[in-house]
């Protein structure tokens, strides 16, 4: 009797087990469904800085100042990562020890993801090296717009922020580009709802310089955010014109277009 009641709590232990780890997996592969979009404003929807945090504008990019609210780094001074004379771009990184080896295969494999359509090259940080991304977990997502100087923090949050096309997003940032729906064009492909805007967030659908590199407005960029971004009544904040149907906003990677844009920008020839 006593080895039939002790198989039995072995039974349930294991299944309870089985059924924690399958709803773990369920919540997973439903997070992966979602865009970039919606991932970012769900991590940093109830953010709460820590003081020596910077402050955000467009849900995820970091600014210095109150100056750099409309302002584009990338248009009003030299922000781009500097290439060296075999014609590669190389970024240097420091990732904290916080991440567990799960996490670090993420962040690692979206900093790869780069050298195979591009010229840029995420490197380890080396002594010496004076400029670098330093990768942590912070409050939220988020990133400065371009090269800043120094050790600059692209916040990859261990709650929420763990996506390959999240990791995209954010170095795309570092690497000078801002949000699709800020295209100096923009008028031309999207319609803004202001009404529908939650009242002190509106101005992250002020249009800025941005550097479009020749390339067309991008529905599926990885940088473009979807239709309910910032709303505070459930109605859409921005629909594709003039076909208000067209699908946007639903990129979990970066786009032909992304990619497209970056090696001009860069000046990557060979791609």
């Amino acid at each position: 009797m006593l080895v039939f009641s002790w198989s039995v709590v072995a039974l349930l232990l294991v299944s309870s087990s089985w059924a924690e780890e399958k709803v773990a997996s369920i919540e997973e592969d439903t997070s992966r469904e979602l865009s970039v979009g919606e991932l970012l404003e769900r991590a940093n929807r109830d953010r709460h800085p820590d003081i020596d945090e910077p402050t955000l504008i467009g849900g995820d990019i970091a600014i210095k100042s109150e100056a750099d609210r409309n302002a584009d780094p990338c248009t009003s001074r030299g922000c781009l990562w500097l290439k060296y004379s075999d014609g590669k771009v190389y970024i240097p990184y420091y990732i904290a020890n916080h991440y567990s080896s799960r996490e670090l295969s993420i962040i690692t494999r979206g900093l790869e993801s780069f050298s195979s359509v591009s010229c840029i090259r995420f490197r380890p940080y080396q002594q010496g090296d004076s400029e670098w991304l330093n990768i942590e977990s912070r409050q939220g997502c988020y990133s400065f717009v371009g090269r800043q100087g120094s050790g600059q923090t692209v916040s990859l949050s261990r709650q929420g922020c763990l996506y390959h096309g999240t990791v995209q997003h954010e170095l795309l940032h570092a690497l000078g580009f801002n949000h699709e729906q800020t295209r100096s064009d923009r008028d031309n492909h999207i319609r803004v709802y202001w009404e529908n805007i939650i009242d002190d967030m509106k101005y992250n659908f002020n249009k800025i310089n941005t550097l479009n590199q020749g390339t067309p407005y991008d529905y599926n960029s990885v940088m473009q955010y979807e239709k309910y971004a910032f709303s505070k009544n459930n109605y859409p904040t921005m629909l594709p014109i003039p076909n208000n149907n067209v699908a946007f906003g639903q990129a979990t990677q970066m786009s032909r277009n992304d990619i497209d844009r970056l090696n001009r920008l860069y000046k990557c020839c060979e791609y």
